[in-house]
């Protein structure tokens, strides 16, 4: 039997939903996907969402997104209702319904002294959202998981270019300060910390578990912070577990760190 697509994947009434045959799954040339079913509804919720933090740009409205988004992926019911505060057996799960608020939890990045707070606010339940995605049961969904990043991303980043690929798990911190050209593959646990300004050119790979810094400490104070951009080049590579310091310009096509094998 041929596999199906949607040809409106965008489609909100799944009764109207068309489908036109595309090569077996077994083709050479046929990337894995979800099955059709699966695949509209998720671009359905993917769409909803970028229409969602497009309209509301206020950080409360943001924030209450999330929330109810977040209780649907870990609690499996719509938020609403009156916690029971007073019994203490009760306590671990009040502590996870309030915890899936954005607006009931700190960030690392909020206590750094050169966060924009007007930058930071609208971004924060995104960023908060970006963490608890990754780490729930779905998060590890690679289809969806990758077009779930790359919408956030264009409404946390500075700028996003098309045909871009972000894994699970990548760190960010403020986002504001990050620019990321079309055709970026950035793998999993990556982090990309952006105090001072990172900017990653068209077709660069970050490898898995890499780190990429902005920002570096004065030797005798640590409390006192120095702020640097960072450039990653066009087509530059950085190698799994590669390190590149505040201030480097890796240069188009340049490598970092080791490779060991053919590919990161």
């Amino acid at each position: 039997m041929a596999i199906a697509e949607l040809d409106s994947p965008h489609s909100r009434r799944p009764g109207l939903m068309v489908y036109r045959p595309i090569r077996m799954a077994n083709s050479a040339n046929h990337a894995p996907r979800p099955a059709p079913e699966a695949e509209e509804v998720y671009r359905r919720w993917i769409q909803f969402l970028d229409e969602e933090f497009t309209r509301h740009q206020a950080p409360e409205r943001r924030a209450e997104i999330v929330r109810d988004q977040l209780y649907q992926l870990y609690l499996g019911h719509p938020h609403g209702g009156k916690l029971n505060l007073t019994l203490t057996s009760e306590l671990p799960a009040n502590v996870l319904s309030l915890s899936l608020d954005p607006e009931n939890v700190t960030l690392e990045a909020e206590h750094f002294p050169d966060a924009n707070p007007e930058l930071f606010a609208p971004r924060k339940p995104l960023l908060w959202f970006w963490q608890m995605f990754d780490r729930s049961p779905i998060g590890t969904n690679h289809w969806l998981g990758l077009r779930f990043r790359c919408m956030l991303g264009r409404h946390i980043f500075a700028r996003l270019g098309a045909g871009v690929k972000i894994y699970h798990g990548v760190d960010l911190t403020f986002g504001y300060n990050l620019s990321i050209e079309e055709g970026v593959t950035i793998r999993q646990r990556a982090l990309l910390n952006d105090r001072g300004g990172i900017t990653i050119g068209k077709g660069a790979v970050i490898g898995s578990f890499a780190r990429v810094y902005s920002h570096s400490h004065a030797a005798k104070d640590f409390a006192e912070v120095n702020l640097a951009a960072t450039v990653i080049g066009p087509a530059a590579r950085i190698a799994s577990h590669a390190i590149v310091l505040a201030g480097q310009h890796v240069g188009a096509g340049e490598l970092v760190g080791s490779f060991p094998a053919d590919r990161i």
